[in-house]
């Protein structure tokens, strides 16, 4: 599940550094509203990256599952590098565009100052083996929009194929796969609008991180 609004989505700022800015108002409400929509999901952990706005989304359904969640290094955003808190359109477009390499397959182009695709991927799959291989059948992953989307398009069987992968990743959108790290993965459901209801949706924020790789020129 992606992250709920934060103070960075509404100002369009390529926001990915620790701490990171915190939940909007909706964003705490995004979150409740996705405790509720997951309470029947049978959840049996929940797993957090290291930025302030996945534990502030996480906590609502954490806390009607009674479950304590765990934090991973791996599963943050895809770096900003360069484009750090930039909010200008292009540096939103070179971000995305070099985001779209990656989930085309070009994994050694380098985000300006920062990582790879393999840097990221690598990261990425060392913390979902860790977070999927523990025993728990369902696990609730709250990470990030262009990590989320790349992951799936690389690592998810015939994920890129699918029309709804190219729909924005909307706060709180919920993309469901099944699966194992040595078997591999299939999608299951590609849910780009908030789990907790469209009515939660800020269609005025510019979020750049949400949109999709397509819309990089």
């Amino acid at each position: 599940m992606r992250h709920g609004q934060t103070y960075g989505n509404v100002a369009g700022a390529l926001d990915t550094a620790l701490p990171g800015l915190e939940l909007t108002d909706l964003g705490q409400a995004q979150a409740r509203a996705a405790a509720r929509a997951l309470a029947d999901r049978g959840v049996e952990q929940v797993v957090v990256s290291t930025r302030v706005r996945t534990h502030q989304t996480a906590a609502p359904t954490a806390q009607v599952q009674e479950l304590s969640p765990v934090e991973l290094p791996g599963i943050h955003e895809i770096g900003a590098g360069d484009f750090e808190m930039a909010s200008d359109e292009a540096s939103v477009r070179g971000y995305l565009s070099t985001v779209r390499s990656w989930v085309t397959g070009d994994l050694g182009v380098r985000m300006p100052g920062g990582e790879t695709g393999h840097e990221f991927l690598d990261r990425y799959d060392a913390d979902v083996e860790r977070a999927t291989t523990g025993g728990h059948d369902t696990v609730l992953l709250v990470s990030h929009g262009a990590a989320i989307r790349t992951w799936v398009a690389s690592r998810v069987t015939d994920a890129a194929g699918r029309p709804e992968a190219v729909q924005p990743l909307h706060n709180t959108s919920l993309v469901t796969v099944e699966g194992h790290p040595r078997t591999g993965w299939r999608l299951l459901d590609w849910h780009a609008e908030p789990v907790g209801g469209a009515f939660l949706e800020d269609e005025s924020a510019p979020d750049p991180t949400g949109e999709p790789t397509s819309d990089a020129r």
